[in-house]
Formats: structure tokens, C-alpha cells, sequence
């Protein structure tokens, strides 16, 4: 039995697709969701004997599931660029793990397929907003410009598809977004002759226009804060925002306030783009945090706690913004 597992944004699909395209596993078990939703090795807690690919979830946040797995001897092979922890070793353990902030699970991928499908690892890189690393590889292709606009475009595309606390605030689930790439080999043709990608865009055009109204609601030397609405919209565009903010003011850390359901907060940060530090750092220290040192966040945050969370965000930022190691207390 083969099962794949992978997160529902840009990165992790497009991580996928280039593993399949090379080596086809059609009866494979999708196992996926929404961006926020990293712990899926949990739902596979009572499989046995199956072989396991988990692409773009932290390894830390899956410690225990996968230890499971691994005792239900289950071949697992982890390919990912978030903050792992201590990686278990294990003979029916594969892992491919490169935490570097400019590496993503799509550029990873096409470095053990030896460039094979490199213009779908620029997707993800842009996905993931690492347009420095996109373009670099993007450029080792000699690529012509509107192609390598037309990669971005797809890439933005395909991560806007994957915000909201729930399935049913996104487009497509992402296991159907998945599927509808299958058959293209060239991404461009994808972006061309897909009616997932007309559909993607109008809403991602329309989300925005309705985003581009909203000013910070704290702004420091450090870094603004912003706060949308609790409307679908908000949340779909929060990651496609929370990028976008951080590309106009790339020496500045970004946070992104949006109202779950149930009142607490779904946050978003992202360190500066000059030095893609410390935004791990500023959500791991609440219990629903996590991500990566240039971009993470938090699932849910009590209001009582908005203070100091901005206290943190500050602190975090202003130790590396001088060139300190200094942690919050």
C-alpha cells in the first residue's frame, strides 16, 4: 500500500508532482488538508506495512505519529524544510530534511531528481515566497521572462488555494487541486488550459482587492501588524497578504491578525526578507505556533494573549534587527 502524504499548499503539491511524474503511483492514498494542518501522520496511526511519502510537514510536529508508523513497520520517506528536531533513526527511515530559510520541499525534491522537473520546483518556491530562490533557479534555466512570470503567477496561485482554518473556506480541497495537475508536465500548460487556475484567479483578484483596503493596526521600526476580517475571504488571502505586505517593506517583520469563529486569533508572520529569522521563534513560544524561521504562525490565540504576543513579536524582531541572540523570557 502506498500512501502519500503532503501539505495542501503550493510547496507540498508541487513537491509531489514532481515525485510522481518520475515515478507514477496512481492507487496512492492522498493524505493532505489545509496549510495550517501539519499534523497528518495522526491519521495514519493504525496503518501497518505501508510505504510512506510525507512531504512539507514539520517532523517535530508529527514526532510521535511517525514513531508509530515506524513500529507498525511502515517504510517512510520525509522529504521537508521546516524545523525537524531530533530526527529518529531508523532503518525503514528515509529523510531528506534542509531547514535553510531560502529551501523549500519543491527545490529540495528537484535537487534529488537532479533538476528533472525544475520549473515545477520554481512554482513552489514562489509559492512559498521565496521569490530570491525561484528566480535563481529559475535563471540557472535560462528561462525567458513571461515564463518565469507565468511560474510565479501559478505558484501564488496554487499557495492562495490553501488558506483557512477549514476545507470548505478554500476553492478546492487540495487532494482535487493535486489531481487536476496530474496530467501536465509543463506547468505553463497547466496555467493556460486549467479551469482550476481561471477559477483560482478571479477569487484571488477579487480577495485582494477587498485586502488592499486595510491599513496596520500597529507599525514600528520593527514591523506592522495588520488585521482583517473574520470573512472567508480574509482567510483564503491571509498567506498571498501576509507575503505580498512583506515584499513592500523587506527590512520589516509582518504579522497578520484574522478572527477565528470562535474569537481567538489566526495569526501569520513572517520575518524581514533582508534576514528570514525569528518568525518560529515568535509563534512557538504559544501553544497552537509553529513554522518556519521565515514564516510561521499561530492556529489559535487566545485575545487575552494579543498583547503579548505583540510584546514577543517585538522583542524577537529587535533582537535580530541589532544583531542580538538574545530569546524572549
Amino acid at each position: 500500500m502506498y500512501i502519500d502524504v503532503f501539505n495542501g499548499d503550493a510547496d507540498g503539491i508541487c513537491a509531489l508532482h514532481q515525485l510522481r511524474l518520475t515515478d507514477p503511483r496512481p492507487d496512492a492514498r492522498l493524505v493532505t488538508g489545509v496549510k495550517r494542518d501539519i499534523r497528518l501522520l495522526q491519521q495514519l496511526e493504525n496503518t501497518r506495512n505501508a510505504h510512506i511519502t510525507v512531504l512539507d510537514i514539520s517532523l517535530d510536529s508529527n514526532r510521535d505519529s511517525l514513531a508509530v508508523l515506524l513500529e507498525n513497520d511502515c517504510e517512510v520517506f520525509y522529504v521537508d524544510h521546516h524545523f525537524s528536531g531530533e530526527i529518529p533513526e531508523a532503518e525503514n527511515l528515509i529523510t531528506h530534511i534542509n531547514a535553510d530559510p531560502e529551501m523549500c520541499t519543491s527545490l529540495i525534491v528537484n535537487q534529488l531528481l537532479d533538476g528533472k522537473y525544475s520549473e515545477w520546483a520554481v512554482v513552489g518556491a514562489f509559492g512559498d515566497n521565496l521569490h530570491k530562490s525561484a528566480y535563481r533557479t529559475a535563471e540557472a534555466l535560462a528561462l525567458p521572462e513571461s515564463t518565469v512570470a507565468g511560474l510565479k503567477e501559478l505558484g501564488e496561485l496554487l499557495n492562495y488555494n490553501g488558506y483557512g482554518p477549514a476545507v470548505s473556506d478554500l476553492f478546492f480541497p487540495p487532494q482535487e487541486l493535486y489531481r487536476s495537475i496530474i496530467p501536465y508536465s509543463d506547468p505553463l500548460e497547466f496555467l493556460d488550459n486549467s479551469n482550476t487556475i481561471a477559477e483560482l484567479r478571479n477569487g484571488f483578484r477579487s480577495d485582494m482587492e477587498q485586502a488592499a483596503a486595510f491599513d496596520p493596526v500597529r507599525e514600528t521600526g520593527i514591523g506592522r501588524i495588520f488585521e482583517l476580517p473574520p470573512e472567508k475571504w480574509a482567510r483564503r488571502v491571509s498567506g498571498v497578504f501576509s507575503n505580498l505586505k512583506a515584499r513592500e517593506e523587506p527590512g520589516l517583520a509582518h504579522a497578520l491578525l484574522t478572527r477565528n469563529p470562535d474569537d481567538t486569533y489566526r495569526v501569520s508572520v513572517r520575518a524581514p526578507l533582508e534576514n528570514r529569522q525569528g518568525a518560529d521563534t515568535v509563534c512557538r513560544t504559544f501553544a497552537t505556533g509553529g513554522g518556519r524561521a521565515g514564516a510561521a504562525g499561530i492556529n489559535s490565540l487566545e485575545p487575552e494573549q494579543l498583547e503579548l504576543f505583540f510584546k514577543t513579536f517585538e522583542k524577537v524582531f529587535q533582537a535580530i534587527q541589532a544583531g542580538s541572540s538574545k530569546k524572549p523570557d
